[in-house]
């Protein structure tokens, strides 16, 4: 049956945006204009000074040695593979159900990405899965991995921090061990999430690949990303590649590309980290409050909200609720003004550009179950009570 809204309700309502920038600016803007105007009066606008202090800053932030900030967190991804000797005739076993960067990165090194399904309850890749995945498609030959169908030889596993909660690494970090395999973590949505034992994003694998992105929990003016690492000859390399590959100027062992973080971005992003943590906490405290919300509205049966997992640091890049009529339910959100988003409507193994590789739905079903269930709603440190008992309100009338 279709839903009516209740107009007079509706229209004294305001709305409630799936993010809210201005919001965050008011708080920081007379700090980041000052920021921008000594990078204005220094004139020096790629790479140095400021860059090298938010490389440092972050690093410590994550838990390891360095960071080399690149172009995006797309461009950290390639440059980390990159880094890795990835390339044609290798493979990296990764999840179907993450942004399209992560499975086209590892396509634009000339790899071939090799889809392992997800755990339903985290979205993140399923370490038994990859086990399995291996078990069943892959044998050693010599001291590699080798994909039995393809040829082709496995040479990392790239898990993805899904919206904000780290995916299950120890059991990840203890497969690559056995199989001599690397591990490059996608952390474009996890700055400062932790696994149990107080470990961070970005320090457990080899390589850690962050996004500033304007819409992440730590958001630059533009794009902008990272790579963090333990291993200091890693880092080093990581440098070389995303300046052409040139070391020292103009003289070229290695072909990079052109991956440099510029000095305003830095400026803009070394403010906003000193409100990071604060700003975490309200998000964490509106994600209580909707498990609170929702489990008192009575629509068990109806949605699951996140779980954060024990141990765990869950700084919710987004809150994600799987639920039943998707697609109605945003509509009715969005006829009441209330911001909303699909992450992800397609799983990377069922997208048209990867048809050449093979893979049906059902490869990969709790990705495609997924894509069709789950619906991001507004977490953002501003929202405000009002806002949120007003989305509690819109999805238990939809339900009724």
């Amino acid at each position: 049956m279709k839903q009516n809204l209740n107009r007079v309700s509706v229209s004294e309502q305001p709305a409630v945006p799936l993010l809210d920038l201005k919001a965050q600016y008011a708080q920081v803007e007379e700090e980041i204009s000052e920021a921008l105007r000594e990078v204005c009066a220094s004139q020096h606008f790629i790479l140095g000074p400021g860059v090298k202090k938010l490389e440092e800053a972050v690093a410590e932030y994550s838990q390891c040695s360095d960071g080399i900030g690149v172009s995006s967190g797309t461009d950290a991804l390639l440059v980390a593979l990159m880094a890795l000797d990835i390339g044609p005739g290798h493979e990296v076993i990764t999840t179907p159900y993450t942004f399209f960067a992560t499975g086209g990165s590892i396509t634009r090194t000339g790899a071939r990405p090799l889809f392992c399904d997800i755990d339903p309850v985290s979205y993140n890749l399923s370490p038994s899965c990859v086990s399995e995945l291996i078990s069943n498609q892959c044998e050693i030959r010599g001291d590699q991995l080798v994909n039995r169908s393809t040829g082709g030889i496995v040479k990392a596993i790239l898990p993805v921090h899904l919206y904000g909660q780290m995916a299950d690494m120890d059991p990840i970090m203890e497969t690559a061990r056995q199989y001599g395999l690397k591990v490059v973590e996608d952390a474009a949505q996890a700055i400062g999430s932790e696994y149990p034992g107080n470990r961070r994003a970005g320090s457990i694998g080899d390589i850690g690949c962050f996004s500033f992105f304007p819409s992440k929990n730590l958001g630059a003016f533009g794009d902008g990303g990272m790579c963090t690492t333990n291993d200091p000859e890693l880092a080093e390399r990581l440098r070389v590649l995303r300046v052409h590959g040139g070391k020292p100027k103009y003289h070229h062992a290695l072909i990079g590309g052109n991956f440099r973080l510029d000095a305003l971005q830095a400026a803009v992003l070394l403010v906003k980290l000193k409100y990071l943590d604060e700003w975490t906490t309200k998000r964490q405290e509106n994600a209580r409050y909707y498990d609170t919300a929702f489990q008192q509205a009575g629509l068990e049966g109806y949605i699951s909200t996140p779980q954060a997992f024990a141990g765990y640091r869950h700084i919710y890049n987004q809150y994600v609720i799987r639920v039943e009529r998707r697609d109605e339910l945003r509509a009715y959100l969005t006829e009441a003004r209330i911001g909303s988003e699909i992450y992800y409507p397609i799983p990377l193994h069922m997208q048209k550009c990867y048809d050449h590789l093979g893979y049906q739905p059902e490869d990969c079903p709790e990705s495609a179950r997924a894509a069709k269930e789950t619906l991001a709603i507004p977490i953002y440190p501003e929202l405000n009570r009002e806002q949120q008992q007003w989305v509690v309100e819109m999805i238990s009338g939809f339900y009724r």
